[in-house]
């Protein structure tokens, strides 16, 4: 019989909370017999607004648990962590460092107006990255950089499509829509779990760019092509989190599209043996 753990890649995941998961279920679309960790430091959450060595501090914690795992790869699915800290975890780690941008390229290249809408954290807004990013892509382009302070927190709760979260949403979409904003670029991992809801709000015509897919499509580069039509079972997954398990539990459930186990972080070092469909 096959040896599971010696035939299928490790990888880790980890955001400031449950919007990586975003990303995960894009790299499983892609691979669904890898095995994974993914850390939720919704404990700590959100990461948006806190100081940057508080965020590269716990990046690097967390990224550490991670490897000793056994993570071949380590996918940072948070673009205020990347932000914030991607060069001293690639600086200071052993394995490969997929990290997240804001999908400004891409967008400025799809662009019919002229006219970019970036929603994303506070800390991703200020970060050197996407200045560099609006440097590097945005000639002649018009790139709005839209903060969206407290949206993560609705995703956070669960709270994908109340009434509450249309009306913040309306609030920090459509002055961009007004501006003549074409493409949005969801800038944040949180966020397109609201993509439905942000996209009835901008209108069919305004195309909507986030990065997973890109992101999935980099972490299978670096572990390989395997066959999976031949798997005999699917990849292992362990869901952690630094808040409560309990309520993780139903937040994890809801977004992932079945229902999942999320142990607590400090409780755990190993992989877990279930298996996900």
């Amino acid at each position: 019989m096959t040896n599971h753990s010696a035939a299928v890649p490790k990888i880790g995941v980890f955001d400031s909370g449950v919007g990586g998961l975003s990303v995960l279920k894009a790299i499983r679309r892609e691979h669904p017999i890898v095995d994974f960790i993914y850390i939720a430091d919704s404990g700590n959450a959100p990461y948006g607004s806190r100081p940057a060595a508080f965020i590269e501090s716990r990046a690097h914690q967390i990224a550490e648990r991670l490897v000793d795992a056994g993570a071949q790869v380590i996918v940072v699915a948070c673009n205020t962590a990347t932000a914030v800290a991607v060069a001293r975890l690639r600086s200071h780690l052993p394995v490969p460092i997929i990290a997240m941008e804001p999908a400004i390229k891409p967008a400025v290249a799809q662009t019919k107006t002229g006219v970019v809408g970036v929603l994303a954290t506070e800390r991703t807004i200020e970060s050197a990255n996407v200045a560099r990013l609006c440097r590097k892509f945005g000639q002649g382009v018009n790139v709005l950089l839209q903060p969206c302070p407290g949206l993560v927190e609705f995703v956070e709760r669960g709270e994908l499509s109340s009434a509450r979260t249309r009306e913040y949403l309306r609030m920090l979409v459509i002055p961009l829509m007004d501006k003549g904003t074409d493409t949005l670029v969801l800038g944040c991992t949180h966020y397109v779990f609201l993509e439905s809801e942000i996209r009835d709000i901008a209108g069919p015509a305004v195309q909507i760019i986030e990065s997973s897919a890109a992101v999935a499509r980099q972490t299978l580069r670096h572990i390989g092509s395997k066959d999976i039509a031949s798997a005999p079972y699917p990849g292992r997954g362990t869901f952690l989190t630094t808040g409560s398990p309990d309520s993780a539990r139903v937040i994890f459930s809801q977004l992932w599209g079945a229902q999942v186990e999320v142990g607590a972080l400090e409780n755990s070092n190993v992989w877990a043996e279930n298996r996900l469909n």
